[in-house]
């Protein structure tokens, strides 16, 4: 074999694995879907060469899954306490971990025939047949509306009403098309469900809503996952953050 048509070979075999090392995975909470969907391109053309995909979901649903392998680089939870279960399981790299956004807890009802929802004491009315809310072992909203309706000595009483969804999403969901009389979710995702929903109340009780993201440690792609973690500071990302309705960590 000739020696240029050798390097040509080894050249063509090289460049896809050359590629795919550019490339890394951000498993993020549902709530940064839309924000990160437009940040991804923003950093791939900010760092030539690199690609970033996206694994949307639950946070608890998320580190589940990294704990079991699979091959994620970077993890943006929307809770501590989620993030908190990576570091004692070792599954993050803690040098690398830094609160980036926050968040509010907002409780809504669906825009067209809402039962007028004031309070949450409403929510214990006849006219409130049904509640969203977010799994509270694996989804963080879950949690936040949790510790907001404890504090109100509601949790209780209300369970029979609760509607379990997976992820902050599947609860705006459940809201925006009717199918619950309520539900909690953030500011963030109510703002991006239009004209569907309206936020009713601001209950406050819940722990300050902060979202972490850390390297994660079993990432073969660190340098790259690190480079994305820097690039959520920068003027490009922090513009897309604040118009999507996430305020400073």
């Amino acid at each position: 074999m000739r020696p240029f048509r050798l390097l040509s070979i080894v050249l063509a075999l090289a460049l896809p694995l050359a590629a795919a090392a550019q490339q890394i995975t951000v498993s993020a909470a549902a709530s940064l879907t839309d924000a990160f969907k437009e940040i991804g391109p923003k950093f791939e053309a900010a760092k030539p060469g690199a690609t970033v995909r996206f694994n949307f979901a639950a946070s608890g649903v998320l580190l589940q899954q990294i704990g079991q392998g699979a091959p994620v680089d970077v993890f943006a939870s929307a809770d501590q306490e989620t993030m908190n279960r990576g570091v004692e399981q070792k599954l993050i790299d803690t040098a690398t971990r830094k609160n980036f956004v926050s968040n509010s807890l907002v409780l809504i009802e669906p825009a067209k025939d809402g039962v007028g929802v004031k309070s949450l004491q409403d929510l214990t009315g006849a006219s409130v047949k049904k509640i969203a809310v977010g799994k509270t072992a694996t989804v963080p909203v879950g949690r936040y509306t949790k510790q907001v309706l404890d504090g109100a000595n509601l949790w209780t009483a209300l369970e029979p009403k609760f509607v379990q969804a997976d992820s902050v999403r599947q609860v705006l969901d459940y809201v925006s098309r009717g199918e619950v009389e309520a539900g909690f979710v953030y500011r963030t995702d109510a703002a991006v469900a239009g004209d569907k929903v309206k936020i009713v109340l601001s209950p406050s009780g819940s722990s300050p809503v902060t979202y972490p993201i850390a390297v994660v440690a079993e990432s073969k792609q660190k340098a790259v996952a690190g480079d994305f973690l820097n690039f959520l500071a920068t003027d490009a990302a922090q513009e897309v953050l604040t118009r999507y309705g996430f305020g400073k960590p």
